[in-house]
């Protein structure tokens, strides 16, 4: 398990069963372990979701980007 924290200073966990579970779903994202904690702890922006998630997004380069759902519970 990974923990990376949010801009609000709250952490967010990323477990091996929750990954396998993305990646089973987005193969694309497999060898994106680490950006998707970066986009976590480090967006471009952050968009409010629905339910209470938000949706950080991370630049990765030209016309691409990263969007990661979490949600913050403290």
């Amino acid at each position: 398990m990974e923990i990376a924290y949010s801009v609000n200073d709250v952490p967010i966990r990323l477990t091996h069963e929750r990954w396998y579970h993305i990646i089973e779903n987005h193969d694309e994202l497999a060898s994106y372990f680490f950006e998707v904690l970066e986009a976590v702890e480090n967006p471009d922006f952050i968009i409010r979701g629905n339910k209470e998630t938000l949706k950080a997004a991370k630049g990765m380069g030209r016309n691409n980007w990263l969007v990661v759902i979490y949600r913050e519970i403290s």
